[in-house]
């Protein structure tokens, strides 16, 4: 019903203001490529996939190269270190579920991949993260696992010197 419909249900004047809660529910079928992914988390294997055509290694797998448009077939497991190409600093705590504020949400690029994983990332001030950061994957226990990259619980520093800004600049 538009919003013009509901005023003009009203006899005292306008609505300006409604309660509408809508719960949604969603089963999403994982398919091939990410099943394999998800398992290979559950036992603490980081899996990628390569394109044939021009041997981007996409992580996690979609099983096909959304360049070429070929499957990609060829599982490569890939480390659990990578390097921070971009992160944002969250000032606004969003539930109660959330990290104390402020936390780092960072784009991390897996040594060996073309593609970013989103975590968090800690062990370090946040005002101290920065792109090139080198970091590496803070595992939860493993009585803890399950098939979702919540496995990992969070990214920190290796103390390894930052990376070269070459070495990212195209993945940010």
């Amino acid at each position: 019903m538009s919003g013009r419909a509901i005023e003009d249900l009203n006899e005292d004047g306008p609505v300006t203001k409604m309660h509408a809660p809508i719960r949604l529910e969603y089963r999403i079928g994982a398919g091939t490529a990410q099943s394999r992914f998800l398992r290979g988390v559950a036992e603490g294997k980081l899996l990628g996939q390569k394109c044939p055509v021009c041997s981007k290694v996409y992580m996690p797998p979609r099983g096909s190269c959304p360049i070429h448009g070929v499957p990609t077939e060829e599982e490569v497991e890939l480390p659990d270190r990578g390097t921070v190409t971009t992160f944002c600093v969250v000032n606004i705590p969003f539930s109660d579920l959330a990290p104390e504020v402020p936390y780092v949400c960072a784009q991390v690029l897996l040594d060996g991949a073309d593609t970013a994983l989103f975590g968090l990332i800690a062990g370090m001030p946040a005002r101290e993260v920065r792109m090139g950061l080198r970091v590496r994957a803070e595992w939860a226990p493993r009585e803890e696992w399950t098939y979702n990259l919540g496995n990992i619980k969070w990214w920190e520093p290796t103390g390894e010197p930052d990376a070269d800004y070459d070495a990212y600049k195209d993945y940010i």
